[in-house]
């Protein structure tokens, strides 16, 4: 079954994980330029900035976020 967080609760989640990992140094990620996407049934978390995307999380069905290091091409596609 699956856990429903709302979108503003997996961005919170995201930035904390992208900024646990990056540290302080590193692109930042935008707040307008990413963003929760669906793709072929499954849910991501986009972050992105000017120079594209920066990471990408899928949104488990327990509620987890697993970071991704290949993700949909579709992803890409959407960026801007």
């Amino acid at each position: 079954m699956r856990v429903v967080i709302d979108d503003d609760q997996l961005m919170r989640r995201a930035f904390g994980a992208w900024f646990r990992a990056a540290g302080e140094f590193g692109d930042i990620p935008s707040g307008s330029d990413s963003q929760v996407e669906w793709h072929n049934g499954k849910q991501y978390v986009v972050l992105r900035n000017v120079r594209g995307v920066l990471k990408v999380y899928r949104v488990r069905l327990d509620g987890m976020l697993k970071g991704l290091h290949r993700y949909p091409p579709a992803i890409e596609d959407e960026a801007g």
